[in-house]
């Protein structure tokens, strides 16, 4: 069993930047590979970014790539994801998923359905 717990969200400005953590119990931290998906007010779950278990290969949905960026401590048992040049749109519930699938698998499923494992989430609001 594996228990995930975001961090780091809160209210920011356009233009602004944040970093939201997840850390995982248990010690199979590195043997899942590492994802961030989000739900904006009124719409479905989306792919923001996954990362590999030893953070050979990250992957990105078009709608971040350049602005977001995906890393992961195994020692700490921790995937951060850094988003800069924050935007209204990026306004949601970002979650994170633990999956033994690949990472490149995370991105096509683009809603995260059937991820082995998900945190209750953390809110980022991006003030216009």
């Amino acid at each position: 069993q594996v228990q995930l717990v975001e961090s780091g969200g809160g209210l920011v400005q356009a233009g602004g930047s944040l970093r939201v953590s997840c850390t995982a119990s248990g010690r199979t931290f590195s043997s899942y590979s590492m994802g961030w998906y989000r739900r904006a007010p009124g719409k479905e779950r989306d792919f923001v970014a996954s990362i590999t278990r030893n953070s050979e290969s990250t992957y990105y949905a078009d709608s971040v790539k350049g602005r977001f960026t995906i890393s992961r401590d195994n020692a700490k048992n921790t995937v951060y994801l850094q988003m800069n040049s924050l935007k209204p749109e990026d306004t949601a519930v970002y979650y994170c998923a633990a999956d033994r699938s690949t990472a490149q698998a995370m991105a096509v499923r683009s809603t995260g359905y059937g991820m082995d494992y998900w945190g209750k989430g953390t809110l980022v609001t991006v003030s216009s």
